[in-house]
């Protein structure tokens, strides 16, 4: 059985993206909210998140704090556009596996990825 990728972005085509360059070898599944995120993580067996930092309503810290209640085992790989050292700092300070600058290259997503879900 494929590992589980939930993917989090406001911007749909980083959504549609990621899911074209990691759909070949995983189950990918979206979440253009981390609203939507939440509800899916409580329906949905998911191997690794990979969540935006910046999305309006609830953003990616926020939901990685909301998400640590009831899903704490699932490693969480930060991408983020800003580049402020400061998130990402916070995001690897709360316990996230790893982060990745937007946008990146497809092999930079895989080398990535791969890696945590080997652990898992």
């Amino acid at each position: 059985m494929k590992k589980r990728i939930l993917v989090v972005d406001d911007d749909g085509m980083n959504l549609t993206r990621t899911k074209i360059i990691l759909g070949k070898d995983y189950d990918v599944l979206l979440a253009n909210s981390g609203i939507e995120a939440l509800v899916k993580l409580k329906s949905e067996d998911v191997d690794l998140v990979l969540l935006d930092i910046d999305m309006p309503e609830m953003n990616g810290i926020e939901t990685f704090e909301r998400m640590k209640e009831f899903a704490a085992d699932i490693p969480v790989i930060f991408l983020t556009a800003s580049g402020l050292e400061e998130d990402v700092q916070t995001a690897i300070r709360l316990g996230a596996a790893n982060y990745l600058k937007k946008p990146y290259r497809p092999q930079e997503l895989l080398k990535r990825v791969t890696p945590e879900l080997e652990k898992a």
